[in-house]
């Protein structure tokens, strides 16, 4: 493979954005199309893809939040109304969100720990291929990816569990950049 100048540079420079800056439009089917075969492109020793995506588009981020205002109210009696009326919401944020699912199959000779990085490498191949499209995302979990009522209402099975939410679309504003660590400090040689 040849060198690319073009791919190191939307390395070095691919930030997560705040959900609350992603807006319309997002990926088309022919670009969502080229975003999943990018993230399923990862890592996979065995070749059992272990993971699988469940995409939240139009209506359906809608009929999710309701889902998840009920269970939130459920497990959070206090909750407020607008803490109801967020949570309806959140799935509203951005116009995609795909929900990737790790798999993990027990009893082979493939560790558990390397079916779940997997996962994760599906998560940031998902956003630097949006990204490459001149698309923004952010990848999350939070409450509800560890959630046994949520995880029945997406239809995990035994041995899945979210490895993370990835919401994409448009920046409405540049991303934030953050400290990056100084690779002195987390750099070293072994010595033996």
């Amino acid at each position: 493979m040849a060198r690319s100048q073009e791919v190191l540079d939307l390395l070095l420079a691919r930030r997560s954005a705040k959900v609350a800056t992603i807006v319309e439009p997002g990926p088309n089917e022919e670009e969502l199309e080229i975003i999943l075969r990018a993230a399923s492109r990862v890592p996979d020793h065995g070749k059992l893809a272990p993971w699988r995506f469940v995409l939240f588009r139009g209506e359906a981020r809608g009929k999710f939040g309701k889902l998840l205002r009920k269970r939130f109210a459920k497990v959070e009696p206090s909750a407020s109304d607008d803490q109801l009326a967020f949570e309806q919401k959140r799935f509203e944020r951005a116009p995609l969100i795909v929900a990737v699912i790790s798999r993990v199959t027990e009893g082979i000779k493939i560790p558990k720990w390397e079916q779940k990085l997997s996962s994760g490498a599906v998560c940031q191949n998902m956003l630097i291929a949006a990204a490459a499209l001149g698309y923004t995302g952010c990848w999350l979990t939070e409450w509800y990816a560890y959630d046994e009522e949520i995880d029945r209402e997406l239809g995990l099975k035994k041995g899945e569990r979210v490895a993370g939410f990835v919401y994409l679309g448009s920046a409405s504003r540049a991303n934030d950049e953050r400290p990056r660590p100084d690779l002195k400090d987390i750099c070293e040689d072994w010595k033996s």
